[in-house]
């Protein structure tokens, strides 16, 4: 006989839901004990302790909604939960601090880390493949003052293996980067800070790479996901085995494209050209501000000028702005004081309609939903290695690039607000602000960096030279810019040898 509704033997319905399951677990914590020493293929009891089913939904709740990463810390009187979704930590949850300690030893125990030890950091990983959810977690703790912190990076599959078509990258842009790509050789950079999107960038390009006749190899740490047909090495500094090490052993093992995770140091760095320049592709990532400053990055590390000049093709940098939600998303307008703080550059924007979202449900209140990429593609050219070898600044190697046509974060984040897809105080939080604006004011720029001047006007009839801001407006490709170059520096050179 079945037992009726409100009687001892009746079962509730129940709530997979986080907050169901910590209800749970609050009301059943004579089964936490229990539950942290049973093996992971016990099926059974994995589905039915409460403790654990609080986990499964906290991590399942991440995947659901989207977040890169997942934060739970030990506060004074609570255990908090935030996660890192489109960029922004949110709190979702607050757990009475005595469960901390239990949470930390599951979490523990799905990584294969030592749950006794408290006093020294732990890294690891988790693979679920449970139901719907199928996803890989990095995992990390760090004991503080109230306990153990546990940050889990979200390693879901969904950017592995994109195509570099479906990026976002606008189309002169991808022809640039894929022209530098499909090279026999080079080394082609991504650069942007953590959680810019590099790894999915690089791993399209991969994708468009990679087929039965290609060799190719990464070394990466961590390994972010599989790629078919791919040699994936997992760094492990504890015996050695670091990027420049097993750049070092893949050189051996006739690869023809190499993905190097990091350069991190002068070491790697030093390899990673080298193997660029004896007929390798090498991909790989910096951290920096823009595409430029990756020049100058290389230089700071000790590497020479004219072994950047020959090996380096393409610099991407890369940024991720947040995107209006489209349920809420409402008509917005520029204030004129915005306008100036964007100069010249506000002229992208005047007589365009802009949005913003109001929040709803759906984007959780934010007023924003997904994310949307930045590109600032920078091929470098004969002028730029020119300019390279003699040891041009950051800001005069800027102002050749303009000239030839180089999309800046910024211009490239105006350019979705003018489309509607962001709002303005979010290309503003990630991109820097440019100093050249105009096509004009660029030119007159180059020929400065350049210590270019007109020579003397001969005493024949013959008309005077043209300024060098004149010349450089004029240079509308890469020829004529070139050509204008290589005359100026003629000029300057005789001048210097009549002041002699």
């Amino acid at each position: 006989m079945r037992p009726q509704s409100g009687s001892p033997g009746a079962r509730t319905p129940q709530d997979d839901s986080l907050e169901g399951n910590l209800r749970n677990v609050l009301e059943g914590q004579s089964a936490i004990k229990a539950s942290l020493v049973q093996r992971e293929d016990d099926d059974a009891v994995q589905t039915d302790a409460p403790l654990i089913r609080l986990v499964n939904s906290l991590l399942s709740e991440a995947v659901r909604r989207n977040a890169s990463d997942i934060h739970i810390e030990p506060l004074e009187g609570a255990l908090r939960v935030r996660f890192r979704i489109d960029g922004v930590l949110q709190e979702v949850q607050q757990i009475p601090l005595q469960l901390a300690p239990a949470i930390t030893s599951r979490l523990k125990i799905m990584a294969a880390l030592d749950i006794c030890e408290k006093r020294m950091p732990q890294d690891g990983s988790i693979k679920m493949r449970q139901q719907n959810l199928d996803a890989d977690f990095r995992i990390s703790t760090l004991p503080s003052v109230f306990g153990e912190k546990v940050v889990m990076r979200v390693m879901g599959g969904a950017g592995v293996g994109k195509e570099i078509s479906k990026l976002g990258i606008p189309e002169a842009q991808l022809k640039l980067f894929c022209e530098a790509i499909h090279r026999p050789d080079g080394l082609v950079l991504v650069t942007g800070p953590t959680g810019s999107g590099k790894t999915t960038t690089l791993y399209a390009a991969l994708s468009e790479l990679n087929d039965s006749s290609t060799s190719v190899f990464t070394a990466e740490d961590p390994v972010e996901g599989t790629l078919p047909g791919v040699t994936q090495c997992q760094v492990n500094s504890g015996v050695g085995y670091t990027f420049a090490s097993i750049l070092r052993s893949l050189l051996r093992q006739d690869p023809d494209v190499i993905l190097v995770g990091e350069i991190r140091d002068q070491e790697t760095a030093e390899i990673s050209i080298k193997a660029a320049l004896t007929g390798h592709l090498v991909l790989s990532t910096l951290h920096t501000n823009s595409a430029v400053a990756t020049i100058s990055r290389l230089l700071n590390m000790g590497i020479a000028p004219y072994l950047i000049s020959s090996a380096v093709t393409c610099v991407v940098a890369q940024r991720l702005v947040r995107k209006i939600c489209p349920d809420c998303k409402k008509e917005d307008t520029i204030s004129a004081d915005m306008l100036a703080t964007l100069g010249p550059q506000g002229e992208l924007l005047r007589g365009k309609q802009l949005w913003r979202g109001q929040g709803c449900p759906a984007c959780h209140n934010s007023g924003f939903k997904g994310r949307a990429p930045l590109y600032e593609v920078l091929l470098v050219s004969d002028e730029l290695r020119q300019l390279i070898l003699a040891g041009a600044t950051q800001d005069e190697l800027k102002r050749v690039a303009r000239v030839q046509g180089m999309i800046t974060l910024r211009e490239a984040g105006l350019g979705l607000c003018a489309e509607g897809i962001t709002t303005v105080q979010e290309v503003l939080g990630v991109t820097n602000e440019d100093t050249d604006t105009t096509k004009l004011d660029v030119a007159a720029n180059v020929a400065a960096s350049l210590n270019l001047q007109a020579a003397p006007a001969p005493k024949s009839d013959a008309p005077p030279l043209a300024q060098p801001a004149q010349v450089m407006e004029k240079a509308v490709d890469n020829e004529q810019l070139r050509s204008a170059v290589k005359r100026w520096k003629s000029q300057k050179t005789a001048r210097m040898q009549v002041v002699q």
